[in-house]
């Protein structure tokens, strides 16, 4: 680690010691900056939206953006402060996610030889990391028996190798105390998952993201009223080894506060090809975005 990445490290450490609230007015503050100063990915977001809600008035548009910029400020904000959360108490006092339906996942978990969790840009994915701590019940875990070194967090590596390390470490913060080894990037998992056959494994990974540019992906879905090229690393890992796939969803049911919401797509991927799998994923993507479309991420340039 070099003396720069330490510096950041210390700088958000102490940030994220600062409560929530005051992050929520700072960046407040910051969205407002990045929408009406900076213009940042306006005409982005206004094409996205376009596009995605054609039957919409340019006024409904112009409104979801603004809500949409609100939303990334709140989102950076909760992932700041939860870089803080290296004690695990202070994330469940907080009650910032909870399961709505965790016997979805429960029933997936033991009745297959593994759970991929695709996820999505919806919601604050950057809350991801914090799952082994949002079950609330007096003494409650996520699942007894469950190894957290066997939830598996996919990540796609960042260009830089400073803010990636600290990414990382800020995804990981509530679980940093158990030294966790979790966090595998895209081009090691499968690698890591042939080393832990013998393992039940829960994979959660992002899965809405455009594939690689040099990808070779055919698979295409429609998805927003797009024709879209998929990622379907998820998928095809369950579909080889039979897991069970579940799709997962932080709604947001006011201000500081998420559902962790699970869909079975399918109790055995064996079954079913990848392009099923993923026009299912879609699907239910879909109708989470049309019930709160402010809340994906709209600045990402997904249909390029």
């Amino acid at each position: 680690m070099n003396v720069g990445t330490s510096i950041m490290k210390g700088i958000m450490r102490a940030l994220g010691a600062l409560p929530l609230g005051f992050h929520y007015v700072c960046f407040g503050f910051f969205s407002w900056i990045l929408k009406d100063v900076l213009r940042y990915r306006r005409d982005v977001v206004m094409i996205n939206l376009s596009r995605s809600f054609p039957d919409k008035k340019y006024k409904e548009l112009s409104e979801i953006s603004g809500r949409f910029y609100k939303h990334f400020g709140r989102l950076a904000a909760e992932a700041i402060w939860f870089g803080g959360c290296r004690n695990p108490e202070r994330l469940k006092a907080k009650k910032l996610v909870e399961y709505s339906n965790l016997e979805v996942f429960e029933r997936a978990y033991s009745e297959s030889p593994g759970v991929a969790v695709l996820t999505s840009h919806f919601g604050n994915w950057e809350l991801l990391g914090g799952c082994l701590n949002y079950d609330y019940r007096p003494g409650g875990k996520i699942l007894e028996g469950l190894v957290p070194d066997d939830v598996i967090f996919v990540y796609k590596p960042l260009k830089s190798k400073m803010w990636d390390e600290i990414m990382g470490d800020n995804r990981c913060a509530p679980v940093k105390y158990l030294d966790y080894k979790g966090y595998i990037s895209t081009e090691n998992i499968l690698r890591h998952v042939l080393g832990n056959k013998d393992r039940k494994l829960v994979v959660n990974m992002l899965s809405d993201q455009c594939p690689y540019r040099d990808s070779v992906s055919d698979i295409t879905v429609d998805f927003l009223h797009q024709e879209t090229r998929t990622m379907f690393g998820g998928a095809s890992l369950a579909r080889k080894f039979g897991w069970s796939v579940l799709y997962a969803s932080l709604f947001p049911v006011g201000k500081g506060h998420y559902e962790w919401r699970f869909t079975q797509i399918c109790p055995d991927a064996s079954k079913l090809t990848v392009r099923e799998i993923m026009d299912e994923y879609y699907n239910l993507l879909q109708k989470d975005i049309e019930a709160a479309p402010w809340c994906y991420l709209w600045t990402h340039k997904r249909w390029k």
